[in-house]
């Protein structure tokens, strides 16, 4: 059975975190895991290419980005949101 977008999602955050899968848990946050700007940004061009997606987010102003950051569920959340409009 092939990997759920939670799953992958997971797993790209892990290995910019330099951590197991398993030790990635929803309810945090990319600072938790240790993952800081450059690392944020890597993710996301990593989340593109995998999901064949366009993340509306501005790295320059995290802060006004559309694509919710504040935890790992908000990131997959966001994800699962452009997969299904942009994949129908």
């Amino acid at each position: 059975m092939a990997d759920t977008i939670r799953d992958r999602v997971r797993k790209i955050i892990a290995e910019q975190a330099v951590l197991d899968v398993e030790d990635v848990k929803g309810e945090q946050t990319l600072e938790d895991l240790g993952i800081d700007s450059l690392g944020l940004v890597e993710s996301i061009f990593t989340i593109e290419e995998e999901f064949d997606i366009q993340v509306p987010f501005n790295a320059n102003e995290p802060e006004k980005s559309e694509f919710d950051i504040s935890s790992v569920n908000a990131i997959i959340g966001a994800v699962e949101g452009l997969v299904k409009d942009q994949h129908g």
